[in-house]
């Protein structure tokens, strides 16, 4: 068996995905491509419907160029890859795939496999984060970029990360309502971390022109804020707030998009039985893999943001360098120089990253202010008060056993948007460490599909 006839899947055609079967393309492969979205360019670069296309530029902003590269990739590859949009991948055994298209299950079988799923919104819940109008971030921006609508006619906007300056430009620059926008970090971190954030100029530059340019147009971003909530009856009426000075602040809106940095998509990676390591920075859990884009199980590579948070940028760099790897572990040569090319590209953004972790603290204080009335599992009901009586009258002190105890994680969203926050709550309730508590072991199928099909 030659390497053109070896089954190569990717999953997620993002940059990370699509950086991939370029590169595996040129090698004589023909790759397979899953995707859950209709068209190609992952979250950050999501396309509008085929029949409601804009001005990219007024899309995308300074990444127009990139992004429409990144689109245009598919049709220059034509037959060269097999494309398989609005599929969902729900469960990995061995070296074969379940997934879901159409309506219709099926299995496909691979050799090797690249694991390019990305990111998702880290939530942290705070009262009325459950009302309708509270979107995450990213909801935000996805409603903004697929649909051309804004999440409300007034919208606050509340995060803890370089998310929020480029989601309030876009809805600002979009004749969106803007009421407040609100940064759950303090200020001086962003200032004592300067020099090292201007190791990207050009990143850096980008985030500065979003926060002026607010500023200028009346929305400056407030810093430092604390005790968030919504407020309403059958959905958000009104943000309330404390400020940095310690005054307590009220906007009235119809909307809010909430979400406190980012979490990889890691639930793929995990039923393949890749081993995962703690990062202690950005406080999550994330499948182990070489600089060169391998994971612990042969045959099966990370790239993207599923495996650590580095942006689209990295992305793209990591998206390629595990697609060499994986011609180079078939048997056919690579060219070495564009390896270690790579790697000097993904080595000067590592410290950029450290720093901007670092510019943007996790925010302790809004967990340590969450209520036991605060809902966390909305799937199955669960809230704090009841996983602390899990802690202090049943003896949790480890993820899985809080959720035999309490059914948190075993809804819809199978933990992906309640487990951070469960585990943070653990956490200080037992007195333990977020990484002492573990994480929550994945279960197929990683997200709801129709059960009529299945047995």
């Amino acid at each position: 068996m030659t390497i053109k006839d070896k089954s190569v899947v990717v999953i997620g055609a993002g940059p990370a995905g699509l950086r991939a079967v370029e590169a595996l393309s040129k090698a004589g492969l023909r790759p397979i491509l899953i995707d859950e979205a209709p068209l190609p360019g992952g979250q950050i670069y999501r396309q509008p419907p085929v029949g409601a296309r804009r001005d990219p530029k007024s899309l995308y902003g300074f990444e127009a160029t990139k992004a429409s590269d990144l689109h245009g990739l598919i049709v220059r590859l034509g037959d060269q890859i097999d494309y398989r949009p609005e599929t969902l991948v729900w469960g990995i055994e061995g070296h074969r795939l379940d997934i879901l298209s159409n309506g219709q299950f099926s299995q496909i079988s691979f050799d090797a496999l690249i694991l390019s799923t990305g990111a998702m919104d880290r939530v942290i819940p705070f009262p009325g984060w459950t009302l309708p109008g509270a979107f995450t971030l990213g909801a935000a921006q996805i409603a903004l970029k697929s649909q051309g609508v804004a999440i409300g006619r007034r919208v606050a906007l509340v995060g803890a990360g370089p998310l929020l300056p480029l989601v309030a430009y876009q809805y600002w620059k979009a004749g969106a309502t803007l009421c407040a926008v609100l940064d759950v970090t303090p200020f001086s971190p962003k200032v004592y971390n300067l020099l090292r954030l201007m190791r990207k100029p050009g990143t850096f530059a980008k985030g500065l022109w979003y926060t002026l340019r607010l500023a200028l147009a009346g929305h400056p971003i407030q810093s430092g804020v604390r005790a968030i909530r919504a407020e309403g009856a059958d959905r958000v009426e009104a943000l309330v707030w404390i400020d940095v000075s310690g005054k307590e602040r009220r906007v009235e809106v119809d909307a809010i998009g909430a979400s406190f940095g980012l979490k990889s998509e890691a639930q793929l990676a995990d039923l393949a039985g890749c081993r995962f390591v703690f990062d202690a920075k950005s406080r999550q859990w994330q499948p182990e893999r070489t600089p060169e884009g391998r994971s612990t199980v042969p045959g099966i590579y990370l790239a993207g943001d599923g495996s650590g948070i580095g942006g689209a940028d990295v992305a793209e760099l990591t998206g390629e360098m595990a697609a060499l790897s994986l011609i180079e572990d078939l048997g056919q040569p690579v060219e070495k120089a564009r390896i270690q090319d790579l790697a000097k590209q993904l080595d000067t953004y590592a410290p950029f990253r450290t720093a901007l972790e670092a510019a943007y603290p996790f925010p302790h204080h809004l967990i340590d202010q969450i209520d036991d009335s605060v809902m966390i599992c909305r799937c199955e009901g669960m809230t704090a008060g009841q996983l602390r009586q899990a802690v202090s009258q049943r003896g949790a002190t480890e993820m899985n056993r809080l959720k035999a105890l309490t059914r948190i994680g075993m809804g819809r969203c199978q933990g992906r948007v309640c487990g951070p926050a469960a585990a943070e709550v653990l956490a200080r309730e037992a007195k333990s460490t977020i990484e002492a508590v573990g994480r929550l072991r994945c279960n197929p199928p990683v997200k709801p599909i129709p059960v009529r099909e299945v047995f």
